[in-house]
């Protein structure tokens, strides 16, 4: 693969990887109420989930669920179910942030690299970037190097949301405002779902 192919996905994975969405949104609240190290398995589950996807949408999942439309309908109710109960979960986190052990913890690294199969932001880039770098010539070798730039990409994009949530904390130590914080992220969490309806 060209250089400036393995460049332009790069950035694909920069930008899909660093703006907003379900997953971004729940490493900042994750960040901001337990911190950066306890954030850390949902941050390689994030990454692992996705290169997993995108695994699976190269190798033929993509295509089969463009043939058969209930697969497709099924994931979107699963997905939409999945995000509705993690944006519950934030509403209701209530960790204190000086590191206080609580009932309160952040997605384990399997909860978040399952999520992944769920996220919609997740599908639409796994299908954009197989469609769009996928050789015809070798197959198999370029869905493996798009994963692989994907993931190199995406663990440090993502690590920054919970750095921003982290950076958030000493704001938001009292309690009264940390509710306040955790419902706003459940409810952005909520308005993801926006595209699944369309």
């Amino acid at each position: 693969m060209a250089f400036e192919t393995i460049l332009a996905i790069a950035l694909f994975s920069l930008v899909g990887s660093v703006s907003p969405g379900p997953s971004n949104l729940m490493l900042l609240a994750s960040g901001t109420n337990f911190g950066f190290r306890r954030t850390v398995p949902q941050i390689l589950g994030i990454t692992i989930g996705l290169s997993s996807v995108l695994l699976a949408v190269g190798f033929g999942l993509g295509a089969l669920l463009t043939a058969y439309p209930p697969f497709a309908l099924a994931l979107k109710i699963a997905g939409g179910a999945y995000l509705l109960y993690l944006a519950w979960r934030i509403a209701m986190s209530r960790s204190v942030p000086n590191g206080d052990a609580s009932a309160a913890r952040p997605l384990t690294f399997l909860e978040s690299a399952a999520f992944q199969w769920v996220n919609p932001k997740a599908w639409v880039a796994a299908l954009t970037a197989m469609a769009a770098y996928t050789s015809a010539e070798n197959p198999f070798a370029s869905v493996v190097l798009i994963t692989l730039v994907v993931a190199i990409v995406n663990l440090p994009s993502v690590a920054v949301w919970a750095g921003f949530g982290v950076a958030l904390r000493r704001f938001l130590s009292d309690p009264a405002l940390l509710k306040r914080f955790n419902i706003v992220m459940a409810l952005l969490l909520v308005v993801t779902l926006w595209p699944l309806l369309k």
